[in-house]
């Protein structure tokens, strides 16, 4: 059994697949050639916006998205303690300070009431509100400039009230949907769902390349010129021109054409993922300890993943050694918060500053989960985790 089966999908798109491989092979464009302005312009399409941009990964879209905006030294950009680390990285790398903020314990995204607690406290300088970084805990002010929300497991995080507070706050919000392309949040989809929305082609993703890709979606003009410019080196129109200090950050013309061929079969690949995620749910309903997901009413995941909660580690751990024993994978998402992460211990947070976060990265368990998944696979699956 597999965890994501890709192979089954490529049996299923391989003629269409080999034949866009074989056009890139022939134009031999390899770098932004054809296919790749043809995906931006049918996923900006798909997701309806006015502007796609094609990228090297999701870490770099999430990196061109801050870029243009702006963010440096003396920003502070909220996000959540409790996604991959790529989402707060991309932060610190431009010198910026992630401030970390707890999730809800339902939807394992950044929790509205914990971000409006935590700006505010950011702009009092009062860490007893909410747990700042430690450069903001001395009397040193910082300046909240945006909000990082993620979609955690391919379900969009609550931005009706995330926005309400980044519009109170005048900050910008921008949506890490790595995991959710393809999801829906209240009739809108993924990547529409702040000012500039974020997503991976990670292989194992929902849309997912046979490499590294990512792509920025935007209504925003200025912002899609700006990361058009940022991804090839602060390009400025002309021949070795730079108006900006950019990146290399462009998606190759293979990986665009895997992508166009996979995108001819994907929404009834998240037909199938509903399907499989809703046997997950009829299944383990009667399991003791376990916990299964919660997709809010106006919502629609993606299932990236499928987790569920035991009732402790111990009782993970038990779990998952069962099912190695059964020859069926499983996967812990994540098994340690941002903030306790050792990259982030410059910034002072403690055990028990977020814990929440604490309490599902001790409890998380995430299982095979995949378009394919066959129902007598999960069977097996429900079996396992059911036995007493």
């Amino acid at each position: 059994m597999r965890f994501v089966d890709l192979q089954a999908q490529q049996e299923r798109i391989k003629g269409g697949l080999l034949g866009r491989l074989h056009r890139v092979l022939d134009h031999g464009q390899y770098i932004m050639g054809p296919e790749v302005e043809e995906l931006e312009e049918r996923l900006a399409s798909y997701v309806g916006v006015g502007h796609a941009v094609g990228c090297s990964s999701g870490t770099d879209a999430l990196l061109m998205a801050l870029m243009a905006h702006g963010v440096g030294p003396g920003d502070a950009v909220l996000t959540t303690a409790f996604t991959f680390v790529a989402t707060a990285e991309v932060i610190a790398l431009l010198g910026a300070t992630p401030v970390f903020v707890d999730i809800d314990p339902c939807t394992f995204n950044i929790s509205a009431d914990a971000l409006s607690l935590a700006v505010e406290a950011l702009r009092e300088g009062k860490p007893a509100l909410h747990p700042l970084p430690l450069p903001a805990r001395g009397g040193r002010r910082m300046v909240p400039r945006g909000i990082v929300a993620v979609d955690l497991f391919g379900l969009p995080a609550d931005y009706g009230r995330i926005q309400a507070v980044a519009e109170a706050g005048g900050l910008f919000t921008i949506e890490d949907g790595a995991q959710s392309f393809g999801a829906e949040y209240r009739g809108r989809r993924s990547g529409s769902l702040g000012r500039i929305g974020c997503t991976s082609f990670y292989p194992s993703k929902p849309l997912g390349c046979y490499g590294d890709g990512g792509m920025c979606f935007t209504d925003d003009e200025g912002l899609a010129l700006s990361l058009r410019s940022l991804r090839l080196h602060g390009d400025g129109g002309r021949p070795y021109e730079s108006v900006r200090i950019g990146i290399n950050g462009r998606l190759d013309s293979l990986q665009a054409a895997v992508l166009l061929a996979k995108l001819e079969i994907f929404e009834e690949e998240l037909a199938m993922r509903q399907e499989v995620a809703e046997r997950y749910g009829s299944l383990l309903a009667g399991s003791s300890g376990l916990v299964t997901p919660r997709v809010p009413p106006g919502s629609k995941s993606a299932w990236a993943l499928y987790s569920v909660l035991a009732r402790d580690e111990d009782h993970r751990s038990l779990l998952r050694r069962r099912l190695s024993e059964e020859g069926i994978p499983s996967a812990v998402y994540y098994p340690r918060p941002l903030h306790l992460q050792p990259a982030f211990s410059h910034l002072g947070y403690e055990e028990g500053d977020f814990p929440v976060s604490e309490s599902v990265s001790r409890r998380i368990l995430s299982l095979p989960m995949h378009p394919y998944l066959r129902p007598e696979e999960q069977e097996r699956i429900a079996a396992v985790l059911s036995a007493p």
